[in-house]
Parts: structure tokens; sequence; C-alpha cells
């Protein structure tokens, strides 16, 4: 079906059953967020609340809660969407940019509706308004003030300017607190390696004002458009017609671009000449973003539709409903990647681990093909994906040969791992980038965007058997207990609080003493040192989660009988990582326990919410 506006799409939600609507009024401090975490974990229905506490407008969230909506949200676009992806895939060697994807639109109907459609005006600039009457909605308690969640943030090349040369982003948009001038000034939060930092960057070297225009709701499309990782010099406004079914209809007022068919849209400029504090904000690793110095929007107008819908999200420690978005956008985009990289079959950044934290990937191992094998392709692989869009800022890479398995499912991320650790040799395949930029949510670090990396590349024949218990013969020092199995080859143990890495370079030094005096095989290659063992080796999800947002690759990895050989450092049969929390990582998130009994209360017999959430 071919949506007009977020109304529309709602509508065809509530009449197919994917639609519940709240008639209790609901705060949009931290109640609505936490409808919306109980929501995803529900696998509910998109949530519409008819009254927002001190709020006119209404709001819908979980819209995208689940693979299956998103599915029947595109049902009539999403199978030429993807042709149009095996298509580009096939022909990419040939085949580059705007001229490119318009020769690549083979089906009519793709090919009219991915270009946009500048009109004269639009329901979205009925209404005028200001920040402070939008529903402010805060996710966290420790947060800064309230946040736009699912904003669709545009901006222009100011060398190119225009809409084929713009960039429509999801960055997070502060709209409350701090610093921030009341109804006058919003943060711009963007992550590095965004669309919005090149136009930012030419602004800048130019002393030209970046003018940006944020969009709030209309067709489903234009969000996910938001989202999507297209490569440079290709629209998302296009792929928001191709996804829709329809032109994505703008406008300009005051040399800035409107969606038309948004329920709301507010344009600033960018200060180019100082910056203010942003956050805390709960964020998508399960731990508050700090405080940190951003680019802010001096505000020029808002505007929306008179029966404007305020569409948001919540994210916290994963799966949240931006983990639909990845795999929605996988399934879309999965035959692109492989034609990008020769040799690279597939690649999975792990939710649970908080996506950037860990990638894994399958690629060929083919040269030298008359030796013995070990990682060489991988390694080129590697070193591509690093360079790759946003895999650029995986913190741990862990790569994998196809030729050893080809049935090996990188989706099943505990087969994955033990694949792995059967062949791995961590006097060779481990591979570090000590000084470099990661994730800016990542608080692993030496600083903001600054931290480590490790590429672990397996290949050749099994070299041992995982054990599947703790062995007999475990010897552990003074301060470390409780060590458990996590998955076969791999033990966790509780750790002493972290204290210094000064100190706890010794006390670690002990510990893989005592592993290589006490472990008198490799059947546990892996051992991760934890706050709670228990806790952690429960389940994959606490494991993955643990191990790969509490650790630094250059600072928290040590092993038994570790050497460095002409800068390059390996261990002998365990590998260490280090995975308590340090003085310097965020905390993590935890609900208001107030908030969550005012949540349930929703849920009782008789409330909007009973047998929802």
């Amino acid at each position: 079906m071919v949506y007009k506006s977020l109304r529309d799409c709602l509508l065809d939600l509530e009449k197919h059953g994917h639609l519940v609507r709240v008639r209790e009024e609901v705060s949009p401090h931290l109640e609505m967020a936490e409808i919306q975490r109980r929501a995803y974990a529900a696998g509910a229905p998109a949530i519409y609340f008819e009254r927002v506490r001190g709020c006119t407008f209404k709001a819908v969230c979980n819209l995208f809660g689940t693979m299956e909506r998103c599915e029947f949200l595109f049902r009539h676009s999403l199978e030429r969407v993807k042709s149009f992806m095996r298509f580009k895939a096939d022909a990419l060697s040939e085949i580059r940019g705007l001229d490119g994807l318009l020769r690549l639109a083979a089906l009519p109907r793709t090919a009219l509706t991915c270009l946009p459609l500048q009109v004269g005006t639009g329901p979205v600039l009925e209404r005028a308004g200001r920040l402070s009457s939008l529903p402010q909605i805060t996710g966290w308690p420790d947060d800064g003030g309230a946040f736009i969640t699912l904003p669709q943030v545009y901006s222009e090349d100011p060398e190119k300017p225009g809409v084929m040369h713009s960039n429509l982003g999801m960055y997070r948009i502060q709209i409350s607190g701090n610093r921030y001038m009341p109804d006058q000034e919003a943060g711009l939060h963007y992550q590095i390696h965004r669309g919005i930092g090149v136009h930012h960057a030419k602004a800048l070297e130019k002393g030209l004002p970046l003018k940006v225009s944020i969009f709030v709701g209309g067709p489903p499309a234009h969000t996910v458009a938001a989202v999507m990782p297209l490569p440079e010099g290709i629209s998302e406004l296009m792929f928001a017609g191709m996804l829709g079914g329809r032109r994505f209809r703008y406008s300009y007022r005051d040399g800035f671009c409107i969606s038309t068919e948004a329920d709301f849209c507010i344009t600033g400029t960018v200060d180019t000449k100082r910056t203010l504090p942003e956050g805390p904000f709960g964020d998508h690793l399960g731990y508050y973003s700090l405080v940190h110095e951003f680019p802010y929007l001096k505000i020029h107008k808002v505007f929306h539709r008179k029966d404007a819908i305020w569409p948001f999200t919540a994210v916290g420690r994963p799966p949240q409903e931006d983990t639909v978005f990845g795999k929605f956008i996988h399934e879309i985009t999965a035959p692109v990647v492989p034609a990008e990289i020769p040799g690279l079959h597939s690649i999975h950044a792990v939710d649970e681990a908080g996506v950037h934290p860990l990638l894994l990937a399958i690629g060929s191992e083919r040269y030298v093909p008359y030796r013995q094998r070990e990682p060489m392709e991988l390694l080129t692989i590697a070193n591509a994906l690093l360079g790759f869009g946003q895999c650029s800022l995986a913190k741990y890479l862990f790569i994998a040969a196809k030729e050893d398995n080809p049935e090996l499912d990188i989706k099943r991320v505990d087969d994955f791992f033990v694949h792995i650790l059967e062949r791995v040799d961590w006097s060779r395949d481990l591979h570090f980038q000590t000084r470099t930029t990661i994730d800016t949510l990542d608080y692993t670090g030496t600083g903001l965007n600054r931290g480590s990396k490790l590429v672990v590349a397996a290949a050749g024949e099994k070299k041992r058997i995982l054990a599947s218990a703790v062995p007999d013969d475990l010897s552990l020092p003074r301060g470390f207990s409780d060590a458990m199995p996590a998955m076969p080859g791999v033990l966790v143990m509780k750790g002493p609080p972290f204290s210094s890495y000064r100190e706890e370079k010794v006390k670690l030094g002990i510990l893989t003493e005592h592993l290589e005096g006490s472990l008198k095989s490799d059947s546990i290659p892996l051992v991760v040192i934890a706050d709670d063992s228990r806790f952690t080796a429960r389940n994959l999800a606490n494991f993955l989660w643990v191990t790969f947002t509490r650790s630094n690759p250059s600072h928290d990895i040590y092993g038994t009988g570790s050497f460095c050989q002409y800068k390059h450092w390996g261990c002998g049969r365990t590998l260490v990582i280090d995975a308590r929390m340090k003085p310097h990582h965020a905390p993590p998130l935890v609900e208001d326990p107030a908030v969550s009994r005012r949540v349930d209360e929703l849920s009782a017999r008789g409330r909007s919410l009973h047998g929802v959430i």
C-alpha cells in the first residue's frame, strides 16, 4: 500500500490488527519510553498514545517493532526494492553513482518513484509551533533532557546544493535541557563517519552556514531511508521514494528544504563558531552517552500538520526496536556488501554486542592454495572491511574462511565462535590497530572516538577439541573465582574490582602464569574476566554484551606465554579478555522503579495495555 502520510499508515495498521490505542494519559518523562521497550520485548503491535501529558499532539511508538510489521508496511514495494538491490550488486563493477542508479532502475515503476518531486506547498506547512510544544520524551532517568529519537536530519552539500547531493540521516536531537536556550537552540549529535559530518566540514572550510532540516513522521519509508547505509552520492530521498512507492515530496522555505508530507519539520542553522554540551543520553549499547561538546542548531521555525502525530522509539541495551531496523536493512542490502569487497561472502554486526563493538565475517581464503592454508586473503578482506562504510567502526572483527565449512551460518554466533576457537593460532592470528577511531558511543577507549581494534582471522584445519566444562586442573590466584563455561572453549571468571591499568597488569600477569601452569591442554583458548561471572555466562546475549562492550583490545587483552616480536603481539594457548567495568566507562542503564510501577498499572486488567506488554 502506498502511504501519503503517517496517519494513513496507522489507520492501515489498526485495520489489520497491528496497532493498539492507549486511552489513558501517559507522561513523556520515562513512561512512554518504558512502554516502548516493553512493547518491543513482547512483540506487541504499534502503540498509539491518544493523550500525552503536557502536550496536544498524539504519539506513536513500536511502529517498526517486528520484522513482520516492517514487511507488512512495505508489502507492495519490498520485492521490487530487493530486486533492484540484486540487480545493483550484479552490475556493481560497471555501474556507479546517480547515472548508474537510474540505469539500474529497470522496472518502470521503480524509475518513476525514485526521483524526488518538488512541490509548491504541503500539509506540514499548515501550522507553526515551538520546540516546547512537542512531546518532551525522555528515555532514561539521567538523560540530559528531551530528545527526538526518530528524526530524519537533512543537509545539503555546500559545494553541490540540491536534493540529489543531500544527506538524510538519523542523528539524535536534544530539544531541551543543558545550556540550550528554550525554543531557540537544539543539540545536534552525530557520530563519527556520518554524511552530515562531510557537509559540516565543507561549510566550516568555506565559512558558510549549514542549513539543516529535521523531519519527523511522514510516510514510514522516509524514516527507514534515514537509517539506510547508502553509497555516497546516492540520495536517501530517492530510496524513500522507491521503498514507499511514492515520490518524495519537498519544497523550500527561506532556503530550507521541507519534507512536505512529514508530520513535523524543524529548520535551523548549525552554529559554525561554537559548540554546546549535549547529553547524557541512554544509548543503544546499554550505557549512557556522557556529556560532550557537539554542534547545535539555531532554530529558525517549527512547522507541523494540523493533525500531526509524533513517532518515537526508545533505545537501551540491545535488542531494541533499532535491532529490527538493522535486520530489515540487512535483508534489503545483503547482496550489495559482498559485491563491494571481492572474496567477502557475508558479514554480521552483532546486535547483542551493541553492533559496532563486534563484527563477524566469512570470506574466501584462496591465496597460495598449494601450501598449507593460513589467513592471508582473509586479512586483505578484513582490511577492506575496516575501510568500508559503517564497518570501519568495528572494534572486534572475527573472520573465518568459507572453505573450512561452507555451511557455517554467520547468524549462529555461538557456532561461529566455536569454529574460530577450534582453528585460531593466538601466536599468529591477532592483528591490532592500537590507536585509531572507534564508535562515538563506545567509552572503552582512551577518549571520545579514540580506541583500538582487533582482527582475529582463522583458517585451516581444526587444531583442538574445545572443553565444555571447567577443567579439573584449573588453578586460580587470589582474587579470581567463580569460573564457569560460557560456551565450548570459553571460561568466564570473576575478578576483583578494577583499580588501575598499572595494578591490573600485575594481577593479570599472575593470572596468566596460573593458567599456563594449570591448563595442561589447549581446550580452553579463551578466558573472560568479568565483575559478575554468573551473569556473564548465563546466556549468549549476556556474554556478548559484557565481553565486547567492556573491553578495549589494546588495553584489556592478555595471554599465556605472551610475546611481542617485531611489533607483533601474540600469546600461547589461552587468550584473556578483561571485560570488567573500568572507572572511565559510562554507567549502564537502569530503569526507575517508580516509573516501572506506573507502567505496570497501565497493563493491569481493564487498562489499555492489558495483555499487550
